[in-house]
Parts: C-alpha cells; sequence; structure tokens
C-alpha cells in the first residue's frame, strides 16, 4: 500500500510533492462503485417479505418492485449534473457527503413505518448513487495511469460479482427474521465513509499547454463529440446488457425451467461468466484497441443471445448465457477505460456523468426494444435472436470504423 495516500485528505503535501494513490485508494473506490448496485440487489429477496407486510396499502404490489429500480431512474437523471458540479467544485467533498446520506437513506427504513415514506428514501437513495458513481468513475481517471486504471477496473470487475452474491445471500437471512432485515445492510456505507475520510484527497488537475497544475481549472472546450460518440457507443450496449438481466428467467421458462430453485442455480452459473470478462478485459486491455475491445463484448453478446434463442435445452441455454455474460463482465470496465482515456481531466466529471446517464438510460430502453423483437418475431426466443442480430451487427460496425475510438492500445 502507497502509504502516501493516507496522508492527507485533500492537498499536496508540505514539501510540495503531490500525493500519489495507491492500494488504499484503489480499494475504497472499488467498494464504494458498488454501493449503487448493492441497492438493488439487497432488496431483491426481500420484495416478498415488504409485499405482505404493506398487504393493507393498495399500492404495495405497484411500489415495492418500483423501490427496486426507481434508484436507477434518478441516476439516470441526475447524473449528467453531478458531473458538472464535480468538475466544478471538486470531487472529493461531494463522494463524503453523498456516501453519508447514502447510509442515513439506505438505514432510514428501520425506523420509517410508511410505505410511502419508504419510497421516497429511495429516491433519495438514487440521488445519492449518482453521485458515488459518476465521482467513483472518475476519480479512477484522476488517481491512476492509464495501467492502473486497468488494474483497478478489473478489480471492480471481479469483485462486483462477488459482493453480489454475498449481499443477496445476507439479505436472504436478514429478511428471514424481518421485513426490515436486508436495509440493516447499508450500515455498511459509514465504514465506507470512514475509510474515504482517510484515503481519500482531492486531486489536482493537469490542464493548459503547459501542463501546470491546478484545482479543478478549466481550461478547455467540453469535447462533446468524443463524449457524445461515448455516450451512443453506451447506449447501444446498455440495451443489449440489460436483456439477460430483465428477460433471462423468462428465456428458460420457454424450454421448461419453472422451478425457482433450479431457474436459480442456472442463473447463477451463468454469472460466473461475469469475473471472467472482467479477467478478460484486464489481460487484453494492455494488448488490443479499444475497438477490438468494444467488439469483442458486442460480439459476445451477440452470439450468447442468439444461441440462447436458438437453444432447446437447459444446458445448451446455460452455456450460451455464459458466454454473453463474459461479455457483461467486460462491458462496463471496457468503456469506463475507453472514457477516461478519451476525456480531458478538467472535464472527466461532467463526461463521466453523460456516461453514467446513458448507461441507465439504457436500462428503461432494453425492455422496450426487446418488446418490440417479441412482438415482431412472435416470441422470447424470437426476440432473443433479434437482440443477437443487433450485438453482432454491431461488432461489425465497431471493427470497421477505424482510428476513431480512442487510443489504440492502453499505455
Amino acid at each position: 500500500m502507497n502509504s502516501s495516500g493516507l496522508a492527507s485528505a485533500g492537498a499536496p503535501r508540505a514539501s510540495g510533492a503531490p500525493i500519489r494513490a495507491g492500494a488504499a485508494q484503489g480499494f475504497t473506490i472499488s467498494v464504494a462503485a458498488f454501493f449503487p448496485i448493492l441497492a438493488i440487489v439487497s432488496l431483491a429477496p426481500a420484495v416478498p417479505s415488504i409485499v405482505h407486510h404493506f398487504a393493507g396499502d393498495p399500492h404495495a404490489d405497484t411500489l415495492v418492485p418500483l423501490m427496486v429500480t426507481a434508484p436507477g431512474m434518478m441516476i439516470a437523471l441526475c447524473s449528467p449534473l453531478v458531473g458538472w458540479a464535480a468538475d466544478r467544485f471538486g470531487r472529493r467533498k461531494m463522494l463524503l457527503v453523498a456516501t453519508l446520506v447514502y447510509g442515513f437513506l439506505g438505514i432510514a427504513p428501520l425506523v420509517l413505518d410508511s410505505l410511502q415514506a419508504i419510497f421516497a428514501s429511495r429516491f433519495g437513495i438514487g440521488l445519492t448513487e449518482a453521485v458515488i458513481l459518476t465521482v467513483t468513475n472518475t476519480l479512477i481517471g484522476d488517481y491512476f495511469t492509464p495501467r492502473q486504471r486497468r488494474k483497478w477496473l478489473t478489480v471492480q470487475g471481479v469483485i462486483g460479482p462477488v459482493f453480489s452474491i454475498s449481499v443477496i445471500a445476507l439479505s436472504g437471512v436478514l429478511t428471514e427474521y424481518s421485513w426490515r432485515g436486508s436495509f440493516f445492510i447499508y450500515f455498511v456505507a459509514f465504514a465506507v465513509f470512514a475509510a474515504m475520510l482517510v484515503c481519500l484527497y482531492e486531486p489536482t488537475v493537469k490542464v493548459g499547454a503547459r501542463g501546470e497544475e491546478t484545482a479543478n481549472a478549466v481550461h478547455t472546450r467540453f469535447p462533446w463529440p468524443t463524449a457524445l460518440a461515448c455516450c451512443a457507443v453506451t447506449l447501444f450496449t446498455a440495451v443489449l446488457y440489460y436483456v439477460f438481466i430483465v428477460q433471462g428467467g423468462l428465456a428458460f421458462e420457454t424450454i421448461g425451467v419453472h422451478s425457482s430453485s433450479r431457474l436459480g442455480v442456472l442463473i447463477a452459473i451463468a454469472a460466473t461468466g461475469v469475473p471472467i470478462g472482467a479477467l478478460t478485459f484486464g489481460w487484453l486491455s494492455g494488448r488490443w484497441p479499444i475497438r477490438h475491445l468494444i467488439a469483442l463484448y458486442l460480439a459476445l453478446f451477440g452470439i450468447g443471445m442468439l444461441g440462447i434463442g436458438f437453444a432447446s435445452n437447459e444446458i445448451e441455454m446455460t452455456a450460451f448465457a455464459w458466454l454473453q455474460q463474459v461479455g457483461a463482465g467486460m462491458t462496463v470496465v471496457s468503456l469506463i477505460y475507453w472514457l477516461t482515456s478519451l476525456l480531458p481531466a478538467e472535464h472527466r466529471g461532467r463526461g463521466t456523468g453523460m456516461w453514467v446517464c446513458a448507461f441507465f438510460a439504457g436500462q428503461f430502453v432494453s425492455p422496450l426494444v426487446f418488446g418490440a423483437f417479441a412482438a415482431l418475431g412472435g416470441g422470447i426466443p424470437h426476440a432473443f435472436i433479434g437482440m443477437g442480430v443487433l450485438g453482432i451487427a454491431g461488432a461489425v460496425v465497431a471493427l470497421m470504423i477505424r482510428g476513431s475510438l480512442g487510443p489504440k492500445t492502453g499505455v
């Protein structure tokens, strides 16, 4: 661990040498970046218990499931503004405040008795997540060199699935004792806040022709063409990324898998492809041009979904689901690495906010596109085939656009 990363909470040392980020910063950011996922997976096992507890509320069947996805809507709406604020006012204080508020809002349902009040707290969670997701990904670019970014993005991609499985299991156990049980998990935010307070510092941003260091100054125009190109690719990718997450269970039902426990096992097997994808990114990102990485994960999506659409038994479907999950494991880390490599440091927050908006917008667009394919083709398998063709087409386009997708290799 680089001890200098623990030496200060916001400014260069007295000697004038800037603080160098190390393992303390990398692990703290990697754990904090999981919070937006925690908000979804922690509630997944608890939804039936919460619905049962509020059975007397006529809106429970609608509001409780929406509690799971409501934060995502706030992330999509607020992230661009958050990114602008991070560039204008700095990263560290925003992240600290957001993490602390995230913790209090997360545990609020332990004392709230109104379903409407709990639902409102979830919107607040989404706002804090917009800050956390935008700023942590911005700091990955601010703190680390391209080679170090690849390392820490790979770490995020590997530990994310491990955290998800652990949180789902813990939430299930806690929910056995009380419908409020899953909300105890949010106490972890206070521990992460303490780690941030000690480890994270406000980065300096190199700008201008002479490369002088200033604190978050802006001397260049915002690179709109670059940012919009990244957002367009991200939106297209996210539409494919969320297909199996949302529709995977329905796909297995079409081949006769109706047992919830069996379905859980098969989806868990497929999900082991996610960390494999993250490790694949870590291995290839220093060797391949970014357009090859994008083409690869789109091809994996495409082949995987085509296979799911044509599968006739659970072994075939699980194998192809695993393949597209490898693509999913490459997706977020590849896109963040691409974005942070292209954007000037003084505009990285704003660009990252736009990227987060595009990715979470894909969460809402994906079911609409999938539904359109299902209506045209006549069912779930045909929709997977249509989305698979879309993925393959995207991979071909990524390979054809030479020289337009950023640096040829990692540095």
